[in-house]
């Protein structure tokens, strides 16, 4: 996979998307182009990353029934609606399903890489962020009910007596079940596992109870 920023042209007008693919090859973006919305839904993948670049009108499925279909099927990448019919009626309904932007034909060229610099930076700290999420979430599973019970109170601020109290054993042993845990979770540091916590969203999934 290209390390380049990655946009997706949907434009049934040859020229338009030679015209941008040059813009954005210029500008170090990787670049694929589809004549129509109907090839772009057989050849999207889940793994794409970037934003897209969709023409508005366009024979078989417009631009706002491929944005439509797109986000049906969990394809979270921003889009940017290119239109040469652009109207207010049009701008709210790209906007109202979830566009990113709406921009006219004859697009001005820095806006345009404004807009898709934005589209693209975002796109990757959401991705990041989701990343991590899962990372997180696959080491909360690990753990084990008393593990993660020992967790919760932790983060929640209990000292160790308190939790020994609370869970009825000794202190020793709720040292011993922090150490396990803090290693599963992968790490050294009580504001790390706060962090982590933070990013579970209390989400997380204890693993059945091991010997």
């Amino acid at each position: 996979m290209s390390l380049r920023p990655e946009v997706t042209i949907v434009d049934d007008d040859a020229g338009v998307r030679d015209s941008l693919s040059l813009l954005l090859g210029l500008h170090g973006y990787a670049v694929r182009t589809y004549a129509s919305g109907e090839a772009l839904l057989e050849a999207v993948r889940d793994e794409w990353r970037g934003c897209l670049l969709i023409d508005l009108r366009m024979p078989g499925m417009d631009g706002l029934a491929l944005q439509t279909a797109l986000a049906s099927r969990g394809v979270g990448l921003p889009v940017i609606i290119l239109t040469a019919h652009g109207d207010a009626g049009n701008a709210r309904a790209a906007l109202k399903a979830g566009a990113f932007d709406f921009l006219e034909k004859p697009v001005d060229d820095a806006l345009l890489i404004e807009m898709i610099e934005a589209a693209t930076r975002i796109e990757a700290e959401t991705h990041a962020a989701t990343t991590e999420r899962a990372q997180v979430e696959r080491r909360m599973q690990r753990l084990t009910p008393r593990e993660r019970q020992v967790f919760d109170l932790v983060v929640a601020g209990r000292h160790n007596r308190e939790i020994a109290a609370s869970l009825a054993i000794s202190p020793r042993t709720v040292e011993v079940y922090k150490a396990r845990m803090m290693d599963k979770l992968q790490v050294d540091r009580l504001p790390d596992l706060i962090r982590l916590s933070l990013n579970t969203n209390g989400n997380g999934v204890a693993a059945t109870e091991r010997a």
